[in-house]
């Protein structure tokens, strides 16, 4: 009985189908890097936006008032009386009197001096002059709200590694399509209700349940692509990252087309639907069907794949074998019982932790730094192209290691730089920022790679499972890390990405080198690699 690699390579190991298919499952991420970018631009700042006092909408109302002329008369004589504040977290200490003067409605507070009116901290009367351009206006995310922003955006990587898990165990159980099919649906439906949440509270719990279907689509259209191929076809793994890049370039395009920001979350989501049209042109991965004993399915599969291809299969095949078997029941002891192992398996997870904090620190950062925020947010998607060109042209030649390395280090000392460059200099810090941005995407690209290919055969999908989840841990606490520590000084979260990518950059010289070996089948082959 042949083996699957020997009948996939008869039927062609990246032919027409697969090129089709690599095609049309691809396009997920371009959904996914929206929904994982999205923040930018459904939380962007109100430019305006004051406290209301009691009283004022009907005073308003009664006399006329365009909104402009309303925050004049609670904003200047709030400011006269006290330089520091600018109405948006503070409003007097009082009520207007609906049946005073329209021409002036303060006229009662005049036996105070400008310098001592009362004034009160401001809850949930806020005036802003677009109110759905954006979640923070919808939900009055503002002033001691202010961190709930960064806890949606830590709910959604939250899904993200809930589906990691539950998805990712479903995918083995049930099937690649049946679950890639069931997410794209629930990313769509919870997208749609998340546009429309009544409250913060519905907002989260389906942001939630959409990052955990995200992932789910992200990662099953990415072992799918990566299942039908040869071994010697692992590239593709390092080409889809270019349609997530695409997704961050067409991102603010959107938003820049759209006012609103149910209209964006709308735009990223729907598509999803479409996705659903796969069931027709997509098949079930062959290796899956034979890892669950259905080899009668998966050879008139590679029958289709072969006809396809211009190729014909032996009539002889009546059945295919699959060789090393994965672990019925791996542990996390499986990945540090061996010092290689051990090794490998702590400095992947530091660099996808770091890899993912760093990256969506930065994209996270472009939305408080100021500047045009459309044009510097596709500028820095942009110069993601060049990442997976680069690692396609330098790691079979120079191999994995140093690309890595380099890679961090360079991120790091990029973000080093920045955080101390003048702003009177602006196109100095955008570049080597955006060179930051480009390295630490090379980063992120390689250690999808390498994780792979530094695990056996019997431990892989649990390993990279299990390290990359650290990549969401990352997201998770991102937010909080980038926007809490901007308030104290707008810099400083550079200083801790720097750190960060220089550390691992560092580490991942003491990774062995898997330019030109074969993938590694046991944990003994793992602890012979140099």
């Amino acid at each position: 009985m042949p083996s699957f690699d020997e009948v996939l390579k008869e039927a062609g190991e990246f032919g027409r189908f697969q090129k089709r298919v690599f095609f049309l499952l691809s396009q997920t991420g371009i959904t996914f890097s929206s929904l994982f970018a999205s923040v930018v631009f459904l939380g962007r700042a109100p430019e305006n936006f004051w406290c209301r006092i009691p009283g004022a909408a009907e005073l308003s109302e009664r006399c006329g008032w365009t909104l402009e002329e309303e925050r004049n008369f609670t904003v200047l004589p709030l400011h006269l009386g006290n330089k520091s504040s600018n109405g948006e977290c503070e409003r007097l200490d009082g009520s207007w009197d609906t049946s005073i003067s329209c021409a002036s409605p303060l006229a009662h507070y005049g036996n105070h001096s400008a310098g001592n009116l009362p004034l009160i901290t401001c809850h949930d009367d806020w005036v802003y002059e677009q109110p759905h351009s954006s979640v923070i206006s919808e939900y009055n995310l503002v002033c001691g709200h202010a961190w709930m922003l960064d806890l949606s955006q830590a709910i959604l990587n939250l899904g993200f590694l809930t589906g990691a898990f539950t998805l990712g165990y479903a995918a083995d159980r049930y099937g690649r399509m049946p679950i890639y099919l069931l997410s794209c649906l629930g990313v769509g439906i919870c997208g749609i209700i998340v546009a429309f949440a009544p409250n913060f509270t519905v907002f989260l719990i389906f942001r939630f349940l959409q990052g955990m279907f995200g992932k789910g689509t992200w990662m099953t259209c990415y072992v799918i692509v990566t299942e039908i191929v040869g071994s010697d076809q692992r590239i593709v793994g390092i080409v889809i990252q270019i349609f997530f890049t695409l997704g961050i370039i067409i991102l603010p395009g959107i938003a820049y087309l759209i006012p609103t920001w149910q209209g964006i979350q709308l735009a990223i989501s729907l598509p999803n639907f479409l996705f659903l049209l796969f069931y027709w042109v997509v098949p079930e991965s062959p290796r899956w069907l034979l890892t669950r004993n259905k080899g009668e399915k998966a050879l008139k599969i590679m029958r289709s794949i072969a006809k396809h291809n211009g190729k014909f299969l032996s009539p002889h095949y009546s059945e295919i074998t699959i060789s090393n078997e994965e672990v019925s029941n791996p542990s996390f002891l499986d990945l540090v019982r061996t010092p290689q192992m051990r090794r490998c398996t702590l400095i992947l997870m530091y660099a996808w932790f770091t890899s993912a904090l760093i990256y969506q620190g930065l994209v996270m950062r472009l939305g408080i730094v100021g500047g045009n925020l459309y044009l510097d947010f596709f500028i820095s998607g942009a110069v993601e192209l060049p990442a997976a060109f680069l690692i396609i042209v330098t790691i079979d030649r120079v191999g994995r290691r140093l690309p890595f390395a380099i890679s961090n280090i360079v991120a790091g000392i990029a973000c080093l730089i920045t955080a101390f460059l003048p702003e009177d200099i602006p196109w100095l810090k955008t570049t080597v920022a955006t060179l930051g941005r480009l390295s630490i995407t090379i980063a992120f690209e390689v250690v999808y790679l390498v994780n792979s290919e530094l695990y056996p055969t019997t431990l892989r999908n649990f390993g990279v499972s299990l390290c990359s989840s650290l990549c969401d841990l990352g997201g998770i606490i991102a937010p909080f890390l980038l926007f809490r520590l901007a308030a104290i000084w707008l810099e400083l979260p550079l200083i801790i990405f720097s750190i960060l990518a220089v550390v691992c950059g560092l580490l991942v010289l003491l990774l062995p080198e898997t330019k030109g070996i074969s993938l590694p089948e046991t944990v003994e082959d793992v602890e012979q690699l140099s």
